[in-house]
């Protein structure tokens, strides 16, 4: 699925911000930098309250951010309403949840055509809006077209989302935990979709998502968030078969997939983002410093106290995009 050539999409050292209480900033993205590469599967993964939808938010264009940058194609994001109306042509969002994306009062055909007459694409419309039903799996379309929403399963509904988003033909999906609302029995058929339409079209996704096990079977990278920033990133392969950080290490001990793992419960919840702990910021919750080994190791200081960047994993194989951001790499 992954492709070589150039970067389809780069975000570079993002921040976003939010006003707190009394004053205060809260950083939501602190210093992000992200590639997304054409036909490729990236999995952007985290707790809840982590920044992914924020990051994900930003890069749609819903959210301006403090500083850094966003470049598509190569060219930095134009913020004009005609920039971010071009922009949008090409890069699509697919929602959470089915029911809350689509207007009730609407049917599906004009579900699925509001894209078209928004960008002022309405040339063969019903034979787009047919044939973006058809690959999203609603065979036969014809069937679909003047049901509402209410009318189809929630599957069904989250294929009609899909069919919106792709009936643009655009180049890069952002998915915000495409399967999350489904039933058990339907998410596989839906990220069996999402993998087709990568291998039939070329399309590239970016997968936000809580659940690291849906990575495993969907994404080609992993990039793993923390309060804001990106702390482990690499073939899933290697993230997952060898995670580096403890953050990602108690993320996936709780995957079925990889029960030789001890399972890890983290305490407390992630720290308020309008104040970040100083040094490493996982390192309040992180079980290498509560058991005393950083203390051992002579690195507890080190962890309490300098802030660290995303650094190559040593040992790698050459050409590896294995990095993480911990003190017990160095």
């Amino acid at each position: 699925m992954s492709s070589p050539e150039a970067p389809l999409l780069e975000v570079h050292d993002l921040h976003v911000t939010f006003p707190g209480p009394h004053g205060s900033v809260a950083r939501a993205v602190d210093g992000v930098d992200l590639v997304v590469r054409a036909g490729e599967v990236l999995a952007l993964v985290g707790e809840s309250g982590c920044g992914k939808t924020t990051l994900a938010r930003t890069i749609l264009g819903l959210e301006r951010p403090r500083a850094g940058e966003i470049r598509y194609e190569g060219k930095p994001l134009d913020y004009g309403i005609g920039g971010l109306r071009r922009y949008r042509r090409r890069v699509q969002m697919i929602f959470q949840d089915p029911t809350g994306a689509l207007n009730p009062r609407q049917t599906i055909y004009e579900a699925v055509a509001e894209g078209l007459r928004v960008q002022g694409s309405g040339a063969d419309e019903e034979a787009r809006v047919v044939s973006a039903l058809a690959r999203s799996g609603l065979r036969p379309p014809e069937r679909f077209l003047q049901l509402y929403p209410y009318e189809v399963s929630g599957g069904q509904r989250q294929r009609v989302v899909i069919a919106g988003a792709m009936v643009l033909e655009p180049r890069l999906l952002v998915a915000d935990e495409p399967v999350s609302s489904l039933d058990a029995s339907v998410r596989g058929e839906i990220l069996q979709l999402m993998l087709g339409l990568v291998r039939e079209t070329g399309v590239a996704i970016l997968v936000v998502t809580h659940d690291l096990g849906l990575a495993w079977n969907i994404a080609d990278r992993v990039a793993v968030m923390y309060l804001g920033r990106i702390v482990e990133q690499g073939t899933t392969e290697e993230l997952l078969s060898d995670p580096k950080h403890p953050y990602t290490q108690a993320l996936l001990s709780v995957v079925p997939e990889k029960e030789r793992l001890e399972p890890q419960i983290l305490t407390g919840e992630a720290p308020d983002p309008t104040r970040m702990p100083a040094g490493c910021r996982f390192h309040p919750r992180c079980p290498v410093v509560q058991a005393g080994e950083a203390a051992r190791l002579g690195i507890e200081q080190r962890c309490c106290g300098e802030d660290l960047a995303l650094s190559p994993v040593r040992g790698a194989q050459l050409g590896s995009q294995h990095a993480a951001a911990c003190h017990l790499l160095e």
